[in-house]
């Protein structure tokens, strides 16, 4: 590089908490401080601007000020650049090498970064060799700082810690401990709302305009009202409205069941910063480490309601009670419904998707007032049963346990007991057989050792089976919770939508107008008849 009389160059500085920088030693500040007062050794350099990326990572050269400093470069308006240390210029060793060594002298800058005593202008022959080098160790030294992040950050998803920069809308970090996540009482109170609206049958469409109508904030809106410094580049408005998918992200989200998921999305590696999806294998899932706001009941009833195809009428606010629930019981296909007026009375039908397309399916249709009898008349049915099984329940809760399968663990408790004495009077046989000549020396020994072996077995056993239990009688009202949904409906007498979602998952119809009810939790209910048929027959 030829020598000139007077460069205008440009104070650079740069610091970054990913780089694992010291922020005291390296700061703003004190990298400024240092350069000026270099610069006042050499008149011939006048400081003609600072450009600073204060929280960029030196991993890439894409920063808002490095960029703008290119471009006063590529204009003439610089002619040499100034930085602490290389590090400070950047850490990527391929990436820094390329603008020290080919772009800067191809442009005709002079580079100069000072504590590594490196000035392009009067370098040597060695600096070939040093500089590389130099790089390189910033550039390792980045990648080791990147590895502990990371490895810092796995430890607490898997912990349970909250690192996100935000909270899920209804939830606030706990002020003494931002890794915690605290209910927001009144955002919590309108996530309820949705979840309540959309089993009642709204679209998230309406809801939608519903929460906008009644001037409620949407999330980020409300972040902002809070003093949270969000950005996003999806404002259309000055103001931002609740749209369906954000009531969709809502309804979706399992935070609300008190299951923290992490790990969704992530950088390939510390040089690559742009986010990409995670597999779900990767998700990293911990529960009961939140408050509920939703239970997991309910929670599930909007998500087989979502995965339906079903559709609202214009003229309605809310899905027909039955809609999305009635299957044809032949070919498997939605029922649609239809509707037709004669003699000034409207009526309305269910009719097979597939028959009405001339897809082959024979003919199926049923009156929806017929249908809303039957089901009517079954649900009322399935909740006498319910209702009989936990007066059942009920006696055999009154034992000390309070736990029906108590039973299958004494049996099993009983059955261990006997084989450990059974061990223990082979064992105290044993010297009696060596005494008689029954057995030699090693048998004895041999012997000895097997039935302690099996009788630290039994008993490692028996400790594992009190402990299931104990676990399994804690939980035991949890485990019938879905018994206090059927029995909420037990004086209704009509049907509605809510009661369709908390009750049904499908509704058959059967050429001939005959309908079948699948009620939802049935299998929990075949535990139940099963545990009070086994009670039974031991109480015999």
């Amino acid at each position: 590089m030829s020598k000139i009389n007077s460069y205008n160059a440009c104070i650079y500085a740069r610091l970054s908490r990913d780089d694992g920088d010291k922020l005291e030693s390296d700061s703003i500040i004190n990298q400024k401080a240092l350069i000026r007062d270099f610069l006042s050794k050499h008149p011939e350099i006048h400081a003609v601007s600072e450009k600073t990326d204060d929280g960029y990572s030196g991993v890439n050269f894409d920063r808002p000020a490095f960029q703008e400093m290119m471009e006063d470069i590529r204009s003439g308006k610089i002619n040499c650049v100034v930085v602490k240390d290389l590090s400070r210029f950047g850490r990527n060793y391929i990436e820094a090498g390329n603008y020290i060594e080919r772009v800067f002298p191809f442009l005709g800058v002079r580079f100069i970064a000072i504590n590594d005593n490196y000035d392009s202008l009067d370098r040597n022959q060695s600096d070939s060799l040093i500089i590389p080098f130099k790089n390189l160790i910033n550039d390792a030294y980045c990648k080791d700082i990147s590895v502990k992040i990371r490895s810092q950050l796995e430890i607490k998803r898997k912990k349970g810690q909250f690192i996100g920069a935000f909270a899920a809308y209804g939830y606030l970090k706990d002020e003494e401990d931002h890794n915690k996540l605290v209910v927001d009482t009144y955002a919590s109170e309108i996530v309820r709302a949705i979840f309540k609206w959309k089993i009642q049958g709204m679209s998230q469409g309406r809801i939608a305009n519903k929460l906008n109508m009644q001037g409620v904030l949407c999330p980020m809106e409300y972040k902002l009202s809070l003093g949270m410094k969000v950005q996003t580049n999806f404002r259309v408005h000055k103001k931002a409205l609740w749209s369906s998918k954000t009531v969709t992200r809502i309804l979706t989200n399992e935070i609300y069941t008190g299951v923290l998921v992490q790990g969704k999305v992530g950088t390939p590696n510390y040089k690559i910063k742009k986010i990409m999806p995670r597999d779900e294998a990767d998700w990293i899932r911990v529960e009961g480490v939140i408050p509920v706001i939703i239970d997991r009941d309910m929670f599930d009833s909007v998500q087989m309601i979502l995965a339906k195809d079903i559709r609202i009428a214009p003229e309605e606010d809310v899905v027909y009670p039955l809609s999305g629930f009635v299957k044809c019981a032949d070919c498997g296909q939605n029922m649609v419904r239809k509707s037709y007026n004669s003699d000034g009375k409207a009526y309305s039908y269910f009719i097979c998707s597939t028959r009405k397309a001339g897809k082959g399916c024979s003919t199926h249709s049923i009156s929806e007032e017929k249908l809303t009898d039957v089901v009517l008349q079954m649900v009322s049915k399935q909740i006498d049963s319910v209702c009989e099984m936990e007066k059942m329940l009920d006696i055999v809760d009154s034992l000390p346990e309070k736990q029906a399968n108590v039973f299958n663990y004494d049996a099993q408790v009983v059955r261990l007991k006997e084989e450990i004495e059974r061990n223990k009077s082979f064992k105290l046989k044993l010297y009696e057989n060596l005494q008689e000549g029954l057995i030699g020396q090693d048998e004895y020994f041999l012997f000895k050792k097997s039935y302690a072996a099996k009788i630290a077995e039994a008993e490692a056993a028996i400790r594992a089976i009190e402990d299931e239990r104990e676990q399994a009688v804690s939980r035991n009202r949890d485990s019938l919770s879905w018994m206090e949904t059927f029995k909420k409906y037990r004086s209704i007498t009509s049907v509605n939508r809510s009661m369709v979602v908390d009750l049904i998952r499908q509704i058959n119809v059967f050429e001939g107008g005959r309908a079948e009810v699948v009620f939802r939790h049935a299998d929990e209910a075949e535990k139940v008849v099963k545990v009070l048929e086994d009670y039974g027959s031991q109480a015999v």
